[in-house]
């Protein structure tokens, strides 16, 4: 019976995700869609694939289908981030190793017992494929669950493949401070902006190329980059249909303003998990919405307005209270400072109810990667200063990025 269960609740997973996996008229490429290219890299190799329910090509394949059909190789096992195979498991929640019961494979957690591959888990396989789709924000953990992989390779001798797909709020903009070495953890391992304006493939050559994998070591690393991609498109603009990479980011937009709601995980203020609406809109029972929408308009942040909204959440903080705050509507995403932006929601908060505002203070300097923003606020000193403060890192960084950028326009 519990089979039956597992194959009906992959069966309708996969039924939904098909619903949207189409690709609109256009040129674009993705990684997977170009395996067939290098299937002589492939050919006769036991493959490990690191993935989720993302990982579909432009004609509605799961990567296992497409590596059977036209890889020369043979799956060996599976390896799933966080939020599992399938995409439905919440955020922290641990995630078991099973055997799929379509695929008949093996599923390696790496979100579970350990983040990282052990070489047992390595010993039948002679390549690592990566194929998930990214956010495009720093304490997104896929990106860290493929750095782990790439080091567990580089360890046990394995080459590593990186199936690049779009930074789906754009390869163009970058934003935010660099994180400090000391607040390193699998929420952001290296010094890089919350906002990097890269692709998977562009950051797994970054990662191998500074020598920032524990050790040192090095990946032999192979990128199959995209065909037709550009820096400055959205999501939206690629040709593909969204799929939601895990269960609170449903859409672009939510996309689009997570690298700077996040930041409300660090608080007691509810950052809309248990709604429809998550990372769009935000509140507390102690919160006047009214109040704090006026306050946050005449702050005039580019791209953005706010409106007043009153929310119940089913599950995460607040569960079954009734809920006062805010709700984000995008108006020029292109000049969005997504992450300026939450910095400052959570600066008028602080001003408005420091009675009431609690910190998470070891979480909330994790996702900033500094423990000064949080202590400008707490301060009461002007969130200004902090922007200025991080341009000089930030400008750094740029520099470390151009050398290892695969698409160009």
């Amino acid at each position: 019976m519990l089979m039956e269960e597992m194959k009906s609740s992959r069966a309708a997973v996969i039924a939904g995700l098909l619903t949207v996996l189409s690709v609109c008229q256009g040129s674009l490429k993705t990684g997977l869609d170009r395996v067939g290219e290098y299937r002589q890299m492939f050919e006769g190799k036991r493959l490990g694939i690191v993935t989720n329910h993302t990982a579909y090509d432009s004609e509605g394949r799961f990567i296992v289908d497409v590596f059977q059909r036209v890889s020369g190789g043979k799956v060996a096992a599976l390896f799933s981030p966080e939020h599992g195979l399938w995409g439905t498991e919440q955020a922290g929640e641990k995630v078991d190793s099973q055997i799929d019961p379509v695929y008949h494979l093996p599923v390696r957690s790496l979100y579970g017992q350990t983040q990282k591959p052990t070489p047992e888990m390595l010993r039948d396989i002679d390549m690592l494929v990566f194929d998930i789709q990214d956010v495009g924000a720093r304490f997104y953990t896929y990106i860290y669950t493929m750095s782990l992989a790439m080091e567990a390779a580089a360890e046990n001798g394995k080459r590593f493949v990186v199936l690049d797909r779009p930074n789906p709020i754009n390869g163009y903009c970058v934003e935010g401070n660099v994180l400090e070495p000391t607040l390193a953890s699998f929420v952001g391992l290296y010094p890089i902006p919350v906002r990097h304006g890269m692709t998977v493939g562009e950051l797994a050559k970054t990662f191998n190329g500074q020598g920032w994998l524990s050790g040192g070591v090095r990946a032999d690393l192979v990128v199959i980059p995209m065909e037709g991609w550009r820096r400055a498109m959205w999501y939206d603009e690629t040709g593909l249909r969204f799929v939601k990479p895990s269960p609170n980011m449903p859409d672009l937009e939510t996309a689009a303003v997570y690298p700077g709601l996040c930041l409300l995980e660090g608080t007691n203020v509810s950052e809309g998990r248990g709604t429809q609406m998550p990372f769009r809109q935000f509140g507390a029972p102690w919160i006047n919405s009214g109040e704090l929408t006026g306050r946050l308009n005449r702050l005039n942040l580019p791209g953005v307005r706010f409106e007043p909204v009153t929310f119940t959440p089913t599950g995460s903080k607040y569960q079954g209270l009734e809920c006062y705050g805010v709700r984000i509507v995008l108006t020029d995403r292109d000049r969005l400072e997504s992450y300026y932006t939450g910095v400052r929601i959570v600066d008028e908060i602080a001003r408005m109810y420091p009675g009431n505002l609690e910190w998470k203070a070891a979480h909330f300097d994790r996702l900033c990667g500094t423990s000064t923003i949080r202590g400008v606020i707490a301060s009461g000193r002007s969130a200004d200063e902090l922007r200025n403060k991080w341009q000089l890192a930030l400008e750094s960084f740029r520099k470390i990025r151009d050398k290892y950028l695969i698409y160009r326009d």
